[in-house]
């Protein structure tokens, strides 16, 4: 098959097609072939070694296409099958092998783009804003990247709860799908200080939940941007590693901070399903909508990542594989 398979950790270049092997279903895997895969900044950080993976490997770590064979034992999918699937490495292929139990049965009303779009961040969404802190009606939520494939998610999910949602983003255009989205009030940080914002749009206040997916740039400004006893949750690293801190500078407001990792919270077939059909069903309802910004053949994953990395994005990326 043909697959992105990287032997070197580095820049985008890095991202070459290459003919693989790929064998058949063992006991408890299918065999499926990709449709579409998702390009996220997961595959970024492990593009870069930041998050090291054994050399060589091939990316991508969601996606969605046709069931072709099942191995001993499978009993919740079939040949033929729709499915998505998120955590099973290899999906910047035409094939992959995944664990069975891992697979989404992909609804009819749903295309494999959508399939492709929704596992990851989808869920991502789901457990940032079910785990840490319950949003209550009129909570101010405050979500950096709001145009981003992350953040239009966030700010449409916290919006169906009832929260006051601010997002932060580099431009007009983008502010206008934040806003389009849902949020309330839209920062731009390339040119306003999304902290004084952030206090003038809350009468000094605060955000009661703060989610950030940029970290070095954004993280220490959460902290002051923070409502008394609020809470800041940080998943990614967009712009690199946040600055440590003092645990002792928590007190003053009481605020708590969290790490999250979405693999973190799919420990179990059941935890994994449970999330992915609360995102399936708010896709289904019409007020989670999925937004495709770019798609791309596999032989460009190069040009996906450098559009992902450059901040060139509003939406999902998404490599189109057959």
């Amino acid at each position: 098959m043909k697959a992105i398979q990287i032997s070197q950790y580095g820049g985008p270049e890095v991202l070459k097609i290459q003919a693989v092997q790929i064998g058949k279903p063992h006991a408890g895997e299918a065999l499926v072939r990709i449709k579409a895969a998702g390009v996220n900044f997961i595959d970024v950080y492990q593009r870069r070694g930041i998050y090291p993976v054994t050399l060589p490997f091939i990316p991508g770590l969601e996606g969605s296409g046709v069931v072709e064979a099942v191995g001993e034992g499978v009993t919740n999918i079939k040949v033929g099958d729709r499915v998505a699937y998120v955590h099973e490495p290899g999906s910047y292929a035409e094939h992959i092998l995944a664990k069975a139990e891992h697979l989404i049965n992909l609804p009819p009303e749903l295309s494999f783009e959508q399939g492709a779009a929704f596992p990851l961040q989808g869920m991502t969404a789901h457990y940032l804003l079910h785990e840490f802190r319950k949003v209550k009606a009129n909570d101010t939520v405050l979500i950096h990247a709001a145009a981003g494939g992350m953040g239009l998610l966030l700010v449409q999910w916290a919006k169906h709860l009832g929260a006051r949602v601010l997002g932060t983003t580099s431009t007009e255009e983008k502010a206008e799908i934040a806003k389009k989205a849902g949020a309330d009030e839209v920062i731009l940080y390339s040119k306003q200080d999304f902290v004084t914002e952030v206090k003038r749009l809350t009468n000094r206040r605060g955000a009661d939940l703060i989610i950030d997916g940029v970290g070095k740039t954004t993280f220490a400004g959460n902290l002051e941007a923070a409502a008394l006893r609020g809470h800041i949750v940080i998943f990614g690293a967009a712009s690199g590693p946040a600055d440590p801190i003092a645990p002792n500078a928590l007190m003053q407001k009481s605020l708590t901070i969290s790490g999250g990792s979405l693999f973190n919270y799919i420990l179990s077939t059941e935890e994994l399903m449970k999330r992915a059909r609360a995102v399936i069903e708010g896709v289904l309802h019409g007020w989670l909508k999925l937004r495709i910004d770019h798609m791309f053949p596999l032989e460009k994953a190069a040009e996906a990542h450098q559009k992902l990395e450059g901040r060139e994005t509003s939406g999902k990326v998404l490599l189109n594989i057959c």
